[in-house]
């Protein structure tokens, strides 16, 4: 890779302290990228795309307004593009060919090497097959695998921690906001228990209470106290969780 090639980039993430992150890590990988705008939305890369002619663009895909898929779809013949992800494997073979790439948060240096590496390759080039991808992609021929949530962003004094979902004991609904619960520590996020709920594997957690909702694989046992209500006690871990009547149907041999 050459780190002194120009070339200029748009990023766009909803998140600000992940666009921060991502335009730090390109800046070191290729000294040479110019970052020339920032989107928050799709609408806004759309946009900011047009009036800045960008040589490539990284999108992140979930963002209001319009999706990253859906923003690719109308900057595919325009610029290379990157997907920038907190989601697992989602058409990854869709993009290995062509001018597409597939990052998943947080990226790694050395991927992001990689990455820069093959954009540097393209630089010039008109993007091979991305049409066919991105069609096939629209009209659901991608893997069957859903995109389950599979990190967790949480904003830690002045830094942005990314929590692997299989580090996740337990999320538990505080005031305004959700507890993240791992072995090691405990985290307050914005995002509410019914939208974990919906962006989750149902397979690996399961909503045990309204305010709750607990990683299977932590849960040590399941017992009833005094007053009949079951309890769910998670592996090397003190606290006891309690399952509503309308989840105990999750637990039908107690």
């Amino acid at each position: 890779m050459n780190p002194q090639l120009q070339a200029s980039a748009l990023i766009a993430d909803d998140e600000d302290p992940m666009r921060d992150q991502l335009r730090s890590r390109l800046l070191d990988a290729w000294p040479g990228l110019r970052i020339v705008a920032e989107a928050r939305n799709g609408i806004e890369a759309v946009a900011l795309a047009g009036q800045h002619q960008p040589d490539i663009v990284f999108l992140d895909i979930r963002m209001p307004g319009l999706s990253g898929i859906e923003a690719a779809r109308m900057l595919f013949n325009r610029c290379h593009l990157v997907f920038v992800t907190a989601y697992d494997q989602y058409a990854i073979e869709a993009f290995e060919q062509g001018a597409l790439d597939y990052l998943l948060k947080p990226v790694g240096g050395e991927r992001l090497k990689m990455a820069c590496t093959r954009l540097q390759a393209r630089l010039g080039k008109t993007p091979a097959n991305i049409e066919r991808q991105l069609s096939a992609l629209l009209q659901g021929q991608a893997p069957a695998k859903p995109d389950y949530l599979r990190w967790i962003q949480a904003v830690v004094g002045s830094s942005l921690r990314m929590i692997s979902t299989r580090e996740v004991l337990f999320f538990r609904a505080d005031e305004k906001y959700t507890r993240v619960q791992t072995e090691g520590s405990e985290v307050l996020i914005r995002k509410t228990l019914k939208e974990l709920a919906d962006e989750l594997d149902p397979d690996e957690f399961w909503r045990i209470h309204r305010s709750t909702l607990v990683r299977v694989d932590a849960i040590a046992e399941v017992t009833r106290d005094l007053r009949g209500r079951q309890m769910v006690r998670i592996r090397n871990f003190d606290e006891q969780l309690e399952v509503s009547r309308g989840n105990a149907h999750l637990f039908q041999q107690m």
